[in-house]
């Protein structure tokens, strides 16, 4: 798979089969994301992976307090500014349509919609799962390092034949994520991220891009329209 492919066929995929991901391939794909660039080489990543007991035992506790009706955990950053302005928030309200329309779910049915989120904590059925921390000290360029790196991690394993769903949603639920990998003092959880084989019977529908000429300004040249999917 050459890196195009593995750009462009890597997506959120939210349903997993339990065929076992080898250690070997989790080794081999986060030894090679280590490479991923960061502002002076800090690579401010601590990354803790999850599979077999110790993550049975997450999902269970964290479904737990799902059935419980346990409060989140308060998150410890901004996910979205309170109010999106456009185009961003115009592009997610497009994608809860497509994702909860695939799944036939109304736009006025939470119950069903809570339902779908809750399979978060199920890692989509996935039998491997890593966490991303970041120390609590850095800035933004250092979490957009941690971004490269997560991005870098997703295009490997897709280069293994693997799928991954990353997810800020674990940030409500970092109690319960620390219960278990008992991360040192001084780091937030950024996201967790669920990896294994797609479950093709799992319906999706791809979310679009932005055409270029939204999101790209050429300075100097001309370039053709085009529209990624």
């Amino acid at each position: 798979m050459d890196v195009y492919e593995a750009v462009t066929s890597r997506r959120a995929v939210r349903g997993f089969t339990d065929q076992p991901v080898p250690m070997e391939v989790l080794e081999r794909v986060l030894s090679a994301a280590a490479w991923a660039p960061s502002g002076s080489n800090l690579q401010p990543w601590h990354t803790f992976v999850l599979t077999g007991a110790p993550l049975a035992r997450l999902k269970k506790r964290a479904l737990e307090r799902v059935a419980t009706g346990d409060p989140w955990d308060e998150r410890e950053y901004e996910m979205y500014p309170p109010a999106l302005k456009s185009p961003y928030r115009e592009r997610r309200s497009a994608f809860g349509r497509e994702r909860y329309g695939a799944l036939g779910i109304a736009r006025d049915d939470w119950e069903a919609r809570q339902r779908s989120a809750a399979e978060n904590w199920d890692c989509f059925g996935a039998p491997a799962a890593l966490f991303c921390y970041i120390d609590r000290d850095l800035g933004p360029p250092q979490w957009a390092d941690v971004g490269m790196y997560l991005q870098t991690v997703m295009l490997l394993l897709r280069a293994e034949g693997l799928h991954s769903c990353p997810q800020m949603a674990w940030s409500v639920y970092r109690e319960t994520v620390a219960e278990v990998v008992s991360p040192p003092e001084g780091l937030i959880l950024y996201c967790g991220m669920s990896i294994g084989f797609e479950d093709t019977s799992v319906n999706y529908v791809r979310t679009g891009r932005a055409p270029l000429d939204e999101t790209v300004t050429f300075v100097g040249g001309s370039v053709r329209h085009s529209h990624a999917a």
